[in-house]
């Protein structure tokens, strides 16, 4: 049977094949009248191919014989045209709907006619396709060919042809779309045997994007192969006829099997289901055609190519191609399983396989954004040399201990005694107030730093030794509160019991501070509501005893500060502490009814409570006002730009997601261990008050993620790709192991930096001055013990998330804001070196301020830009964790405990991203010295 024959046969069978059975008799008869040998090769195929739906395995569906079939052409050549009428179609010059000019025909086949045109309105060429006049009488495929136009226009991307309009004249409807000038690939392959290997790969991931935007839209090609490729005369792959595609959740049963038999994937030429791994199948199939020039699978009988398709592998393509890249032959054999789960899960998965190039770029250079999977699977290795992994992994270690040995010379913590764990100062402070008759059902403890003192002696003391009068532990820097009530405390917010959450409004509370050697400091009790009897002459000795004072060496005055509690007694005494005699102090105390309710040791630079004057200003209202509005700023237009991006289809949901959800479970977990629990139905409200903040702080970081992450994306995708790789479940990537550990040895260089500026004014007037950077936590956990290690571990982890992700926002926001890279540095690194310096001229040191305020933003700079987000996440961890706990050399301590813990914790960490970032490469090795003496 000659050629033509098979097309004419082929033709038919596609277009009866979209007709009703009810319909197909009548357009048979119609098609091949005077021909009944035709019209019997064409039931024979439909009547085999309608078999195949309930008998496959025995007798296997019916396709198109690859070695005799000639695809019919959808977009080749202009064909010559001189003018006069086509029985079937329309002449060169015919104007259409006073909008389309025809300049001729440029394919035929079952599914309709497609003529080159101008489109006299926009002035540029397009394609016109129309139906063939039996279909136009067909509801069912009318309808299919007008979504065609719905499906083709949710798609654009450079490797898919556009599709614009739909339209009608003289009673036949025809789709518009992008005219582009080249051979399809069915014609090129015929003429050329198959494309060059260079050449192969490179279409082949053309292909690959343009079928992973398709299904990124939702929809199945369903028919691809090589009649519905066209190479433009640029050598650039275009994907067209969308004519049976579908939204892969809108697709029926019936449906299933429609399409071209010899380029179905065996599922779907059962009709048991269709998917994306369908077309993954067809696109091997297309794959195998590019580098070999043949057909994947030949038969001289259609039952037995049909069987082939179902049980067979086909020839190796190295077989007929010696030099073929071995990748390429795994890819086309993965795509061509039989199993659908056992298939590359998307098109996307193809393209990174092949061997060579960079879909990301590109991605990028069509100026589309990368999918958060394409940026995860760029073809960026990152496996450090062992030498670079080795050195990076010591300055950790070195740096650790480093930072250990500057502790004494830096930390306030190591000037102060801290000899007394918080589980004895809790239960001296029990002790107090069962002596002063205030027994306790329910407690709360923690510690808080008053730097006052620091200021004083910076202006009263000017000798090299000032800072050791901290080692007599009074006047106290670093305060323990204790909190005791008769009845539950129930903290109104934050579900943590402060110095002032819950209110003292429960007679029979007690609230006092005790200094570092448990002597008392402040003692606050609610009275009680019914009056008694008072024994006379309070004994105040026994409480001066309690504060570790005299009271034969303090002399009586006239009280100056008024009790907040009700009171029948009211005293006042002057003196100096007995080993600081040059701080004179002031005692204010006062009883009701026998038992004492204040009790405070009041120093020069004390402040007495509800009566301290408004500090604000207005330089604090206006930067008040600033921080609000920027907050409400930043809420509203990142609320905007994520419904924006969503719809867009920009987003990453599944990374928010779990992004979100990580968040969630950090901020509960937070929550678990510093909320001051108790046993009774008020545990409710405080497990919906953190429900509701961590709801809320996930929410936040979600929506901002939603918002800016796609812009990151787009113009600095390098700066994600290890953060996309974490976030799509492969940390042990040698790239995440890599920032892992850049970002831990930045981390701990930055702390150094931040802790020898300290030093400088050691060096040039031998007086060192505190650093309590290392207790800057204002409530006090991180010299809680074990007790407070998760609430400072699992809150700092959140925000060093939520800080990497503002300064790689800040960076891309300001270098598109000034569209500049440069002038977006620059401008990012004033803004942060403005802070730092304002940070540091308040405390007099200018020289080392000046030193940290262009150290810090230099490191932030670096890191965000040359590893990007994991990178900066990975340095604030280290840097936070460390700084906020108390670091010691004195592993014996109680306070150590915690410090142990979170410095096991980095340097495993440390470790981790060493080892995973060699990928395997050994230490040891000849070249080893090579690569560290280079």
């Amino acid at each position: 049977m000659d050629a033509k024959r098979w097309q004419k046969i082929n033709d038919l069978f596609d277009a009866a094949l979209e007709l009703e059975p009810a319909r197909r008799e009548k357009f048979l008869a119609a098609a091949c009248a005077g021909d009944e040998d035709l019209r019997s090769e064409v039931e024979n195929l439909l009547a085999s191919f309608a078999e195949g739906e309930t008998s496959f395995l025995e007798k296997p569906a019916i396709g198109e014989v690859a070695s005799l079939i000639i695809d019919k052409q959808t977009a080749a050549r202009p064909r010559e045209t001189n003018g006069k009428n086509r029985e079937d179609g329309f002449v060169a010059g015919t104007i259409l709907e006073n909008r389309y000019r025809i300049i001729g025909l440029l394919g035929k086949g079952g599914m309709g006619e497609v003529y080159q045109a101008e489109d006299l309105k926009l002035e540029q060429t397009v394609a016109l396709k129309f139906l063939p006049d039996e279909l136009e009488r067909n509801d069912d495929a009318l309808k299919r060919f007008i979504g065609e136009v719905r499906t083709a226009r949710r798609v654009a991307h450079p490797n898919v042809c556009k599709v614009f309009d739909i339209g009608e004249t003289r009673g036949r409807h025809f789709l518009s779309m992008e005219f582009i000038r080249g051979d399809d690939l069915s014609s090129l392959l015929r003429r050329i045997g198959r494309l060059p290997s260079d050449k192969a790969v490179e279409i082949a991931r053309q292909l690959c994007l343009g079928l992973h935007s398709i299904h990124e839209a939702g929809i199945l090609h369903r028919d691809l192969k090589p009649a519905n490729v066209i190479i433009d005369n640029r050598g650039r792959a275009r994907i067209t006829d969308f004519g049976i595609a579908g939204f892969e959740g809108e697709l029926k049963e019936s449906e299933i099997r429609v399409g071209t038999p010899a380029y179905m994937s065996p599922e779907q030429i059962t009709g048991r289901e269709v998917s994306a791994r369908s077309d993954i199948y067809s696109l091997g199939l297309l794959l195998y055609e590019i580098f070999t020039g043949k057909p994947a699978f030949e038969a001289d009988s259609i039952p037995k190519l049909i069987r082939k398709h179902q049980r067979e592998t086909p020839t190796g393509p190295s077989v007929f191609v010696p030099d073929l890249d071995p990748l390429v032959e795994q890819v086309i054999f993965r795509c061509l399983e039989k199993n659908p789960a056992a298939r590359p899960a998307s098109a996307l998965q193809v393209a990174l396989a092949l061997p060579g190039g960079n879909p990301l770029e590109a991605a990028l250079a069509a100026g589309e954004t990368p999918s958060p999977e394409m940026v995860a699977a760029a073809p960026k290795k990152g496996a450090l040399r062992p030498a670079a992994a080795l050195l990076l992994l010591a300055g950790v270690l070195l740096g650790s201990g480093l930072l250990m040995a500057m502790s004494k010379r830096v930390g306030l913590h190591r000037f102060v005694p801290l000899d007394k764990s918080p589980e004895v100062l809790r239960e001296r402070g029990r002790e107090l107030a069962a002596k002063f008759g205030y027994p306790a059902a329910d407690s709360h403890h923690g510690f808080v730093r008053e730097l006052d003192y620091l200021d004083y002696l910076k202006n009263h003391d000017q000798s090299a030794a000032r800072w050791q009068k901290l080692a007599a532990g009074q006047p106290a820097v670093i305060k323990f509160w204790y909190r005791q009530s008769p009845e539950p405390l129930v903290p109104l917010s934050g579900g943590t019991v402060t110095t002032y959450d819950p209110p003292p409004n429960v007679s029979g509370m007690a609230h006092l501070y005790l200094d570092t050697e448990g002597r008392l400091i402040y003692f606050d009790a609610v009275p009680p509501r019914v009056d008694a009897d008072a024994p006379a002459n309070f004994d105040w000795a026994s409480v001066f005893s309690a504060a570790g004072l005299n009271i034969a060496d303090f002399r009586e005055t006239a009280s100056e500060w008024s009790p907040v509690r009700a009171y029948d007694e009211r005293r006042a005494w002057a003196g100096k502490y007995p080993m600081e005699t040059d701080v004179p102090v002031r005692i204010e105390a006062a009883a009701y009814r026998g038992r004492v309710v204040a009790f405070q040791i009041v120093e020069p630079w004390s402040k007495p409570a509800g009566q301290v004057p408004y500090q604000g200003g207005v330089s604090s209202d206006v930067s008040g006002v600033i921080l609000l509005s920027t907050f409400f700023a930043v809420l509203f237009v990142g609320a905007w730009l994520a419904i924006r991006n969503v719809r867009g289809g920009r987003s990453d949901l599944r990374g928010t997601f779990r992004l979100a959800a990580f968040l969630f479970a950090l901020r509960m977990l937070a929550w678990v261990f510093q909320t001051h629990h108790v046993g009774s139905r008020e545990e409710l409200g405080l497990f919906l008050g953190g429900l509701q903040s961590g709801l809320f702080w996930a929410c936040f970081a979600g929506l901002l993620y939603l918002a800016f992450e796609p812009y990151l994306r787009k113009y600095a995708p390098e700066r994600v790709i290890s953060w996309n790789r974490l976030l799509a479940g492969d940390w042990r990537d040698p790239l995440v192991g890599r920032d892992i550990l850049v970002g831990a040895a930045a981390g701990l260089t930055i702390i150094i930096f931040s802790s020898l500026h300290y030093f400088i004014p050691v060096w040039l007037w031998n007086a060192p001055p505190p650093a309590p950077q290392s207790f800057s936590n204002p409530g006090g956990a991180a010299l809680l013990g074990l007790r407070g290690f998760p609430v400072l571990f699992l809150n700092q982890i959140s925000a060093s998330l939520v800080f990497g992700f503002m300064v790689s926002f800040l960076i891309l926001f300001l270098t598109l804001i000034l569209r500049r890279k440069w002038l977006g540095y620059a401008a990012f690194w004033v803004f942060i070196a403005g802070f730092a310096l304002a940070g540091d001229t308040s405390t007099a040191n200018l020289l080392s301020g000046a030193i940290w305020a262009l150290v810090f933003p230099t490191y932030l700079l670096v890191v965000a830009t040359r590893f990007g987000v994991l990178a900066i996440v990975s340095g604030f961890v280290f840097h936070h964790l460390v700084v906020f706990y108390p670091v010691t050399t004195e592993l014996s301590a109680w306070y150590a405990g915690d410090f142990a813990l979170c410095l096991l914790a980095l340097l495993a960490l440390a470790v981790f991203g060493f080892y995973t970032s060699l990928a395997g490469q050994k230490i040891f090795e000849p070249g080893f010295l090579k690569d560290i003496e280079g």
